[in-house]
């Protein structure tokens, strides 16, 4: 398995994993040992929820792998404390970091993480690496289908939408293109920002616009020499205080946060709008697979989503009414980004990355 390849070869970049994760055989090449969590994980009694709080009770606590920042995970942790009278513990990293950690782990046999939640192409690896478990929850049908994997390992749990965020104080939201294609023209030289790993965000724009089409659009937008920065927080926080006047590939919860805390920022959804989605995962070998199972059902429950929201992160419960998708964007696969992730990645690298 490539966790065994991982642990000799050291930390790996991320097309590095993608590449050593793609010569492996399928999710559903191979069947899994058993750990007797089946019978709690796919449960769907109509006592279920009782019969779960009961044993989870038990299990008194749980623990979370997350991306998600502090000011958004703790008011939700907080609302399930008080809600199921259960601990969380939170280990937080960024998404590489909870891959890395989730697989040295496995590889070690030390399985201490209940519950994962950070971008869905990360959480596919752990998936294809048959570290997580198929669950059941009530709410997985209030979930957008296109962007649920079909082997039902993960599920989506909220969206990052790439938006384009700009400083209210430099720039004016009617001087900004509609098209991506907008911003080639010569004028918007030195005020651009792009992340510096948003290769797979490239590779949607260009599988969504045809490839002579795309590649044009980036080649013409790597002649700008648009300003690297990396971290999306990083550079919605430059756009913030006017270092960066326009942020190509902004999340736009982060932006949103930013204007709702008063920052001179603003977003616009400029086509086309990507969308990919956010993956939360239950360990198959989870230590309290009961309180694991708990969480996840809050997690994406109206009652969660409705959090997520109103600190400006866009739900990914479609129950739930929200000005933060309200506007045409494109579905990433997690599954297209991963295979196709070697090949993107060294596009982007020669036109961006490369001095």
């Amino acid at each position: 398995m490539f966790i065994q390849k991982i642990a000799r070869w050291g930390l790996l970049s991320w097309s590095c994993w993608v590449g050593l994760v793609l010569s492996e055989a399928p999710v559903s090449g191979v069947v899994a040992p058993s750990t007797g969590h089946e019978q709690i994980f796919l449960n769907r009694a109509q006592d279920r929820l009782v019969s779960t709080l009961e044993k989870a009770k038990k299990e008194g606590t749980l623990t979370l792998y997350t991306s998600m920042a502090p000011s958004e995970i703790g008011p939700i942790v907080k609302e399930f404390e008080k809600k199921y009278a259960l601990k969380v513990e939170i280990w937080r990293s960024t998404s590489e970091g909870i891959l890395q950690r989730a697989l040295n782990e496995s590889k070690a046999k030390k399985f201490n993480f209940d519950v994962v939640e950070t971008n869905a192409p990360e959480v596919e690896i752990l998936a294809r690496e048959r570290t997580l478990a198929e669950f059941y929850s009530p709410h997985q049908s209030d979930l957008p289908q296109n962007m649920s994997p079909k082997h039902k390992l993960w599920v989506p749990d909220r969206i990052n939408f790439y938006v384009v965020a700009f400083n209210t104080n430099k720039i004016k939201r009617e001087d900004l293109p509609t098209h991506l294609e907008g911003f080639t023209h010569p004028k918007w030289r030195d005020k651009l920002g792009i992340e510096a790993t948003d290769g797979d965000w490239m590779g949607t724009v260009v599988n969504e616009l045809g490839e002579a089409r795309g590649l044009s659009l980036f080649k013409k937008l790597s002649e700008l020499k648009p300003d690297v920065r990396k971290g999306h927080n990083l550079l919605a926080q430059m756009v913030s205080n006017g270092e960066v006047p326009v942020g190509l590939t902004t999340y736009l919860g982060n932006a949103q946060s930013l204007k709702q805390r008063g920052a001179p920022v603003d977003w616009v959804p400029i086509e086309p709008v990507i969308a990919r989605a956010q993956g939360l995962g239950l360990s198959k070998y989870a230590p309290h697979p009961n309180a694991a199972l708990l969480f996840a059902d809050f997690l994406i429950s109206p009652e969660a989503q409705t959090i997520l929201n109103s600190l400006g992160r866009p739900p990914a419960n479609i129950n739930i009414k929200s000005k933060l998708n309200n506007f045409n964007y494109v579905v990433a696969d997690p599954m297209a980004m991963l295979d196709e992730a070697d090949k993107w990645n060294q596009i982007w690298s020669k036109m961006f990355l490369v001095k």
